[in-house]
């Protein structure tokens, strides 16, 4: 069984060869693209070193792919400038918005709210987590199961709500006047 374990280890690293009749050793193969050329060995994949020898991988980009790559690259630029002049022709002024669209911009709602910024947001986050509860509402619900999983869904958005309410309340640094 012995002899068996020594002619494997000499077998294993051998190169393949062809039985026919005799051996006949297959021919050697092109050079592997991506192999280190100090000491042959396979780079590993997006490695920028050889994990043998430590010799930088070189830079093997034949004139096809420059090609290609100059030929995307001035594509993408044609497209960039066809979108630019586009864009650039919309006049702004011509879009014309609703008066009371004014009273949606984040510092008019800080000012006519009284908040500061920190608790402003909290306080936002919060009607999110209630408007989330509100819409879990709206699944339906076939079994007992699904009914309790949907009201644990439920509480988890209102408890979510309660805790951005508080923290906003923590973080409003305007007090009001005590009179």
């Amino acid at each position: 069984m012995s002899e068996f374990a020594q002619g494997a280890q000499q077998e294993f690293w051998r190169p393949p060869v062809q039985d026919l009749g005799e051996e006949i050793s297959v021919r050697d193969s092109a050079p592997l693209a991506d192999a280190c050329p100090r000491c042959g060995t396979e780079f590993l994949l997006g490695s920028h070193f050889c994990h043998s020898c430590g010799k930088r991988r070189p830079a093997s980009i034949d004139s096809s792919s420059n090609a290609d790559a100059a030929e995307m690259a001035g594509l993408w630029q044609q497209a960039v400038h066809a979108i630019g002049s586009r864009v650039s022709g919309i006049s702004r002024r011509r879009v014309q918005f609703p008066v009371w669209l004014r009273h949606l911009h984040f510092h008019e709602i800080k000012r006519n709210v009284g908040l500061s910024t920190p608790s402003l947001i909290a306080f936002l986050i919060g009607l999110g987590c209630v408007l989330g509860a509100l819409l879990v509402g709206l699944l339906t619900a076939k079994t007992l199961v699904e009914w309790q999983a949907i009201q644990y869904y439920r509480a988890e958005w209102l408890l979510a709500a309660t805790a951005a309410f508080v923290a906003g309340i923590l973080l409003n640094s305007r007090r009001p006047n005590s009179d």
